[in-house]
């Protein structure tokens, strides 16, 4: 038998979906410049899903090529798609695109069964079973950090809470499905409810990060300088809001 050639593994990658709601090219080109300015090594070869499902109903027809051009001039990797009209799928699937279903579409639906003709009346009453399937959210131990969390590291709990009781470095990156907790200076990037846990809050001894997101809504560290830094915070997420306050 020949040696092992690959193996197949799960992983988290942190990847930036860019909502878009209109496309003029100016007008984009100027916003975007704008947020790299503001971090400028977060954007450098940063995936990102580019998202057309809250695009304006006039907008019309856009240049997808063009408007990909300029996400990789501003160093952005375009890598999918979600919720692309009918009409642009082969084009996307032609630049090596891959296509993301809309909302929750892409989630399985148990189908529901043939209805069966009635019992006769001189017949046994007909007994229905019905199986009902509940997804049920299987909570974990937090996971714990004793050691300080380096520049290109990653650390990530899945399914609990992330407890660092060190620093985090420039450049490190720490997720969690739930909650962070650091009992140190946070000033990598900890992204918490990377699952979509709206509930999820980040908490750190002093806030210094590169960039903190809860559920995908994130804020950069020039944003961050504007209310509380290098004190200890707070973030949780409130109407699609993200807000910062001391603790």
């Amino acid at each position: 038998m020949s040696e092992l050639c690959f193996q197949l593994k799960g992983s988290v990658v942190t990847a930036i979906v860019l909502e878009l709601y209109r496309y003029a090219r100016d007008d984009f080109s100027a916003q975007l410049a704008d947020k790299v300015r503001q971090a400028p090594m977060f954007f450098q070869q940063t995936p990102v899903v580019i998202s057309l499902e809250k695009l304006e109903p006039d907008q019309g027809a856009i240049d997808i090529d063009d408007l990909l051009a300029l996400c990789r001039e501003f160093g952005l990797r375009p890598m999918a798609v979600k919720g692309a009209p009918g009409e642009l799928t082969a084009l996307l699937e032609q630049r090596g695109l891959a296509l993301l279903p809309a909302g929750n579409a892409g989630r399985a639906v148990m189908p529901e069964p043939e209805p069966k003709p009635a019992a006769e009346a001189s017949g046994t009453p007909e007994v229905v079973v019905k199986t009902v399937v509940e997804e049920k959210l299987v909570h974990r131990s937090s996971k714990v950090v004793t050691r300080p969390v380096r520049s290109g590291q990653q650390v990530y709990a899945e399914g609990a809470d992330l407890i660092v009781l060190a620093p985090v470095s420039e450049g490190a990156e720490i997720l969690a499905d739930g909650n962070i907790h650091v009992y140190g200076a946070l000033r990598g990037r900890a992204l918490a409810g990377v699952k979509g846990d709206e509930g999820a809050r980040i908490f750190c001894q002093s806030l210094e990060a590169e960039l903190v997101s809860i559920a995908g809504n994130f804020k950069l560290s020039d944003g961050l300088r504007e209310t509380v830094w290098k004190s200890p915070a707070q973030l949780y997420l409130q109407d699609d809001t993200l807000f910062v306050k001391p603790l």
